[in-house]
């Protein structure tokens, strides 16, 4: 630092009668009658107020070099100030500033201004921001007891992405676990809910693009036999014709596996017949039914017992299906 010899008094001797304070301060006592004169002299505080203002960029100035322990011996050099003990802080930091800037100070200021001020907040937008417009010359300073603050980059925004998967319908039926693979080469395996249905979206908490969510969207493929419409499951059965006419017990697919169902006796292709609870579940646990649709099927090839059996069943039997167009022409 170096000083105008030739304007030593007016410019050099005002430092401690600046702040207030006896040569012999020490460090403490210099913060704390700045922290005061700070406060009482911010542009914030006085808008509009040239004169303190211009107290404040002194009250700056003074604190720049008496805050600082090398800057101060030189400046008791020059104003033959040998009264004051020169203590050196015990600190790694060779220039003992116990601030990093200005700014740092006034925000501890502002939280007790804040607190005490009749005029309320002070808002930080304020055109007379001083820590904005006029940056101090203590801006590379530092102490070991102050705090580092580092100029984090502002956080990528998280996005939320969405994917599909295709499941069998007793999959969808069932749940449990499943692997997928994502667009951007990753693979998860997931425990998946029972009961799923056609569209719905499962969220995937933190699995999306920097901590956003994944939205996984279900697709419940076409079942070979199975149809879906709801809640109810619809299925084809097919009959043999002694199966129709004659009726019994025959094993019935559904989505739990096989199961018994009694076809009664004289049954017709395209009959419904229901089971009741066998459908598939709603979002309250709620089952449809599964509805049986049945198709009588004539053998594709038959034994000669089963062919004599035929004829005999033809010379019998009394029903005619052509009865009806008969009576149309006669």
């Amino acid at each position: 630092m170096s000083f105008d010899t030739g304007n030593l008094r007016t410019t050099v001797n005002n430092y401690y009668q600046i702040l207030g304070v006896e040569p012999s301060a020490t460090l403490t006592d210099i913060k704390k009658e700045f922290r005061t004169l700070a406060r009482r002299y911010h542009p914030d505080l006085n808008p509009g107020d040239k004169s303190a203002e211009e107290m404040f960029k002194k009250i700056n100035e003074a604190y720049d070099t008496l805050s600082d322990d090398t800057k101060r011996s030189q400046y008791d050099l020059l104003i033959g100030n040998s009264r004051r003990r020169v203590v050196r802080p015990k600190s790694n930091n060779s220039s003992g500033f116990p601030f990093t800037n200005i700014n740092t100070v006034w925000d501890d200021l502002r939280n007790n201004t804040k607190a005490n001020s009749p005029r309320g907040n002070v808002s930080d937008n304020s055109p007379s921001n001083y820590n904005r417009t006029r940056p101090t010359r203590t801006e590379d300073y530092q102490s070991s007891t102050a705090k580092r603050i580092k100029s984090v980059p502002p956080r990528p925004k998280s996005k939320d992405i969405e994917a599909k998967l295709s499941l069998p319908l007793e999959k969808a039926y069932l749940g449990g676990r499943e692997r997928i693979r994502l667009e951007d080469g990753r693979s998860l395996e997931i425990d998946m809910p029972p009961a799923m249905y056609h569209g719905q979206k499962i969220r995937l908490k933190g699995q999306g693009i920097r901590g956003g969510d994944l939205y996984l969207k279900i697709l419940i493929e076409e079942h070979p036999f199975f149809k879906l419409q709801k809640t109810d499951i619809s299925c084809e059965i097919p009959l043999t014709p002694a199966e129709a006419i004659v009726g019994g017990a025959i094993e019935i697919p559904t989505i739990d596996g096989l199961v018994k169902m009694n076809v009664p006796s004289g049954v017709k292709s395209g009959q419904r017949l229901k089971l009741a609870d066998k459908g598939y579940p709603n979002i309250r646990g709620e089952r449809g039914d599964q509805m049986v649709i049945l198709r009588i099927v004539p053998p594709n090839q038959v034994s000669d017992k089963e062919k004599e059996l035929y004829k005999q069943i033809r010379e019998i039997e009394t029903f005619n299906p052509r009865q009806d167009l008969l009576d149309y022409y006669q």
